[in-house]
């Protein structure tokens, strides 16, 4: 290894040629990159105290690949970032010398051929920087004063606009600029391939640009050690094609995340997005060694990343298919792509027909959304989806996948029929995250038409103002307050509308009857409320049981069989399914812990004959209808997870912290430590607010 300091244009000075390989990553300098070496080239260009600016390193193998004498042949292996920006500065530089006619030193022409090609050069030779597949021709018909091709890169055009755009606008001439570019410095490092191990070089590098993605350290690995010819055919058949399908700006943002959930479907666990690369470099080796073996474990990525376009990126030619598989995104079950991937590669295989897959898929967002309404925390969908594949036999792939979901219970149930349209009559819909998506797939149930939810808004038809109209107040009796307070959210309150302005707080009937109300609406939410003569508690009670049962033929639970379901249930390796768990499995309830737990377990007993103690793996269960607290026993205290939107918790003492969205072991989003038995009376206080909701969810429903 050689390292030299040097002025960058001097560097690129003489019949040379540098090489991007394809092993690397596209040409990836953003905006604010390219802003903060055009402020480093006018402060240096201002500044006569500053006799050069380093930008980084420009490594690369300076022997034993190329042969050609007239021009040697360097290939890059840290620096394309730089050198191509700054081609990029220097191409725009000279057009702009020979727009203004500017008397100087230096000259379009020289710049050319000083910095940018190789003036007796012809054909690719004639190019002092050639990048990668994707955006070689670009550079070249910009450094040629030429159009862009019909499929520029992006990047490359964009940042050369700007800095077009930067000369333009700058104080400085053109001169004084040139002189600034001409500070530059960088460390310029060759290396010798007999010698040197440029994988090993290119992993420790600490590059000034964009930090290399997981993917791009993954596709060196595999380019890097293979010979010349052998690089060219691999990243021609598969690197290339899947940079394509993926589309520059989504394989930038995505293939890190496909590449996650390829190795998680392939070793069984979910490596961190970070640690990507060492997880493949250990997948790799347990693959074989030799050419062949990297040729076909990439010949694979490539068969899945194109599965993972269809799902992730939403290009399933399929029109059902792409509905469903856009349903699932909208739920944001990044965790189930490892089992989908699966799944589409047995569908590819002919194992599964489009019917099926159809089902599998609706299912998945069944489960997924049923869940989600009945406020089951997230945490346990990793594990859930990362092993799911284990439980199927592809044989009877629909069946078994079907049995596989009805079999989980606990925190991993599939929420029945009573219990999902008890939830959803009663739940605070306005406020959750997927309202709109509810509605809409409500709205469109049957529609050849679809309705666009996004056009409309949501219409509360008892007003949101807590200070009702009188016209109101009398509808709703003397208890209008805890009416508004109880009902004002909730799915059999809300529809879709294109008049919320014109409604506003106007009695029932007044909404009912005027253009465009809900005598005239086509939207099919709407429907039953042109005939009503009023709108009371019973009529937001029974519109919501109506809609909740509808829901549950949108979002089904699948059915077998009792006798199947049994059989699959006997054979299954969960050990949720072979193992009877007891408070011996807590070896944390001990002591004073075990005191204090049999303590509370009397009390929460004691709520109503109704109470059920189960004990689980990872927590005990009170359950009435269903969880009310779950109890995680530890060293010092007992973590109690309580089954209750944090915002509808009464805690006067501060007791309560809010988990929404951050997940723990149990049920709810409100977590309760219980350290000592003083603090019993207070903890229980809060506790009880989730039976009590139970219960008074139950009489409504009656």
């Amino acid at each position: 290894m050689k390292a030299t300091e040097t002025k960058l244009l001097d560097f690129l000075k003489g019949p040379k040629q540098f090489i991007i390989p394809i092993y690397q990553r596209t040409y990836s300098w953003t905006l604010t990159q390219c802003e903060q070496l055009w402020r480093d080239i006018e402060r240096a260009a201002t500044d006569s105290s500053v006799s050069g600016h380093f930008i980084g390193s420009v490594v690369y193998i300076q022997k034993g690949l190329y042969q050609i004498a007239s021009v040697p042949q360097l290939l890059v292996i840290d620096g394309q970032q730089r050198l191509t920006t700054v081609s990029l500065i220097l191409t725009a530089l000279g057009q702009s010398l020979q727009k203004e006619g500017e008397q100087s030193e230096i000259t379009q022409k020289k710049l050319t051929n000083y910095f940018l090609a190789n003036a007796e050069e012809d054909g690719d030779l004639r190019y002092k920087l050639l990048l990668t597949q994707s955006d070689r021709p670009t550079l070249m018909r910009i450094v040629d004063g030429k159009e862009a091709p019909e499929k520029p890169s992006k990047r490359v055009t964009e940042n050369f606009e700007f800095f077009k755009g930067k000369i333009a606008a700058s104080k400085l001439d053109l001169n004084t600029l040139y002189k600034g570019v001409g500070k530059l410095v960088i460390v310029d490092i060759s290396l010798d391939r007999e010698h040197d191990n440029p994988q090993l070089i290119f992993e420790s590098l600490n590059s000034t640009g964009l930090e290399l993605s997981q993917a791009d350290l993954i596709r060196n690995y595999v380019l890097m050690g293979l010979e010349h010819k052998q690089q060219e055919a691999l990243y021609s058949d598969h690197w290339f094609p899947m940079e394509q399908s993926f589309g520059q700006a989504e394989y930038a943002a995505q293939f890190d995340r496909f590449m996650r959930d390829y190795l998680t479907l392939k070793v069984g666990r979910i490596p961190n997005i970070r640690e990507v690369y060492g997880e493949f470099k250990t997948y790799a080796k347990t693959q074989g060694s030799g050419d062949d073996a990297i040729l076909a474990t990439v010949a694979d990525i490539h068969r899945y990343s194109k599965h993972f376009v269809r799902i992730a990126l939403e290009r399933e030619a399929d029109k059902e298919l792409r509905q469903a598989i856009a349903d699932i995104n909208t739920l944001r079950v990044d965790v189930a792509y490892p089992f989908l991937l699966e799944v589409y590669d047995d569908h590819a295989k002919g194992l599964l027909t489009t019917d099926e897959l159809l089902q599998i898929l609706r299912t998945i967002e069944s489960y997924v959304f049923r869940r989600a309404i009945c406020g089951i925390p997230t945490n346990s969908l990793n594990k859930t989806f990362a092993t799911l594949a284990k439980a199927i036999n592809k044989s009877k792939y629909v069946e078994s996948f079907t049995a596989a979901m009805l079999a989980k219970d606990s925190y991993r149930r599939f929420p029945s029929d009573d219990e999902f349209t008890r939830e959803l009559a009663v739940k605070d819909v306005y406020s959750f995250r997927n309202r709109n998506y509810l509605l809409r797939r409500l709205e469109n149930v049957g529609r050849k038409e679809r309705v666009v939810v996004e056009e409309y808004t949501v219409e509360h038809i008892l007003p949101q103002n807590e200070e009702l109209p009188a016209a109101w107040k009398a509808a709703l009796g003397e208890n209008w307050k805890e009416v508004h307070a109880r009902h004002l959210h909730t799915l059999g309150n809300l529809t879709l509308t294109g008049y919320n302005s014109e409604y506003s707080d106007r009695p029932f009937a007044e909404k009912r009857d005027m253009k465009g109300g809900f005598k005239e609406s086509p939207i099919r939410l709407n429907e039953g409320l042109g005939v009503l003569a009023e709108w009371t508690e019973q009529e937001i009670v029974k519109r919501g049981e109506r809609l909740a049962k509808l829901a549950a033929q949108v979002w089904k639970i699948p059915l077998l069989p009792s006798e199947v379901l049994d059989q699959y249930r006997k054979s299954a390796k969960d050990e949720s399914d072979d193992h009877v768990y007891t408070l011996a499995d807590h070896p944390k309830l001990k002591g004073d812990m075990l005191d204090l737990f049999i303590l509370f377990r009397e009390r929460v007993m004691a709520f109503g004959p109704d109470m059920k103690e189960h004990i689980l793996k990872l927590y005990v269960a009170f359950k009435s209808t269903t969880n009310v607290v779950d109890v995680v026993p530890r060293k010092r205290k007992l973590r109690l997870a309580v089954n209750m939107d944090f915002k509808d918790i009464h805690d006067p003492k501060g007791l309560c912290v809010d988990v929404t969205g951050k997940g723990q072991w149990g049920n709810g989003n409100v977590q309760v430590r219980l350290q000592d038995a003083t603090e019993l009376d207070d903890v229980l206080y809060v506790v009880r607010q989730a039976y009590d909701r139970q219960h008074a969810a139950e009489k409504t429903q009656k």
